[in-house]
């Protein structure tokens, strides 16, 4: 899938002779092929575990996925329930890796309470550090205040530290967060005082 695109974007590009040869007939059907069986958006089934993936930098922004594996036509299959991002704030560009990776678990357990509240739910982030975010010995006010926010789900959330190069579906969210702009859900007045808005 990973050249496919490329293959359809030379053939339509200055100069080039419009030939469909049988590397751009296999490149389109594995694109149609991707598209057609990608997973969309599921429902949330609240007998299942859920799986919450996270990617945050103090330079770009947040990005977090909600997973569940669900059996379909009697296969296991994981899919969306939702995804959210946000920029960052100048307060928050002054955070090293493990605070940014905490403060950004917290907003996206805020942000998706009603799902994850009293269910049984795993979070994957890039920085192993957070593995020890539930009983972290610190000093620094920001971790605590984090750590007490996040007891009402102790028992239930498991944090398990995931590679970086391997946690692609987070970390592209978190490079291109969504516009600050009052139709998104992750809207902060803050944010938007401060970044002007770019539509594309």
């Amino acid at each position: 899938m990973a050249n496919s695109p490329l293959l359809w974007f030379r053939l339509c590009s200055k100069d080039v002779v419009f030939e469909i040869t049988k590397e751009q007939r296999d490149a389109y059907e594995r694109i149609k092929y991707e598209l057609t069986n990608s997973p969309g958006l599921i429902f949330p089934d609240f007998e299942l575990p859920f799986n919450l993936y996270i990617d945050a930098t103090c330079s770009q922004g947040a990005g977090e996925y909600l997973h569940q594996r669900q059996i379909e036509d009697g296969e296991p299959r994981e899919g969306v329930i939702c995804c959210i991002s946000r920029q960052i704030k100048d307060s928050e560009s002054k955070y090293g890796a493990t605070q940014t990776e905490c403060l950004y678990l917290v907003w996206a357990l805020e942000k998706i309470h009603y799902c994850l509240e009293g269910e049984f739910f795993e979070v994957y982030a890039d920085c192993a550090d957070m593995k020890s975010l539930l009983n972290m010995k610190t000093t620094n006010k920001n971790m605590l205040r984090w750590q007490i926010a996040i007891q009402e789900y102790r028992g239930n959330m498991t944090i398990i530290y995931k590679e970086g190069k391997s946690h692609t579906n987070a970390d592209g969210l978190r490079r291109w967060p969504l516009d600050n702009v009052k139709r998104n859900p992750a809207y902060d007045p803050e944010v938007a005082a401060k970044i002007p808005i770019h539509f594309m």
